[in-house]
Formats: C-alpha cells, sequence, structure tokens
C-alpha cells in the first residue's frame, strides 16, 4: 500500500484548503485511512480518520465543525477539507492507512503536505 498527500499551501486565517490523499494497493473494508499532523517542535498528532468500508468518521477535538474527513472508495481517495483554518492549524500533514483501527495500527505513511496558515 502507498499514499500520496496534497493539496497544501498558504492561506490567510480564516481561509480554506482541501488536502487529497491517493491511496493505492488494496484497501480493506476494515481499513482506516488517517490524517495526522506534525507543527514545528511539536509530536505528531491525529486530526481526522475514515473507516474505508463503513464510512465512519472521527475527529480531534478541536478540529471538529471545521475540518471534513470523506473518502471516494471508486477513486481510492481520502479528502480532508478544512475550514476557518487558523494560525495553530500550521503544521506538516500526512495521511496513513491502518488495517485494522482508526485509533491505532498505522503501518502505512504517505509524504506529508505542508499547511501554513497565516495571521
Amino acid at each position: 500500500v502507498q499514499l500520496q498527500a496534497s493539496g497544501g499551501g498558504l492561506v490567510q486565517a480564516g481561509g480554506s484548503l482541501s488536502l487529497s490523499c491517493a491511496v493505492s494497493g488494496r484497501a480493506f473494508s476494515s481499513s482506516a485511512v488517517g490524517w495526522f499532523r506534525q507543527a514545528p517542535g511539536k509530536e505528531r498528532e491525529f486530526v481526522a480518520a475514515v473507516r474505508w468500508g463503513a464510512g465512519q468518521k472521527y475527529y480531534r477535538d478541536s478540529v471538529k465543525g471545521r475540518f471534513t474527513i470523506s473518502r471516494e472508495k471508486s477513486g481510492n481517495m481520502v479528502y480532508l477539507q478544512m475550514n476557518s483554518l487558523q494560525p495553530e492549524d500550521t503544521a506538516i500533514y500526512y495521511c496513513a492507512l491502518s488495517r485494522n483501527s482508526p485509533f491505532e495500527g498505522y503501518a502505512y505513511w504517505g509524504q506529508g503536505t505542508l499547511v501554513t496558515v497565516s495571521s
């Protein structure tokens, strides 16, 4: 399995960006694809995840109501729509795949895409 993230960029506070993650290889229905981020000097943190099969979605509290994760099974794509962006959302964003759980076991990672939110 390989993942490739894209869509990062520079945006002003209050703006929007949409990230894409292309998943190649087989994603089983029990799999989950998640978005993580790592800000400078900070540990990587979970942002959102979606179960590949049933489509349940999970978010960290600080992005609920602002970010939306979605998946397109036919095209093997996962998206992260980010609205009302704030400077604290600045980070490198990664997509990853877990075979079993949206909360752990992320064994496959894509390269990151940089999101910069200016104040």
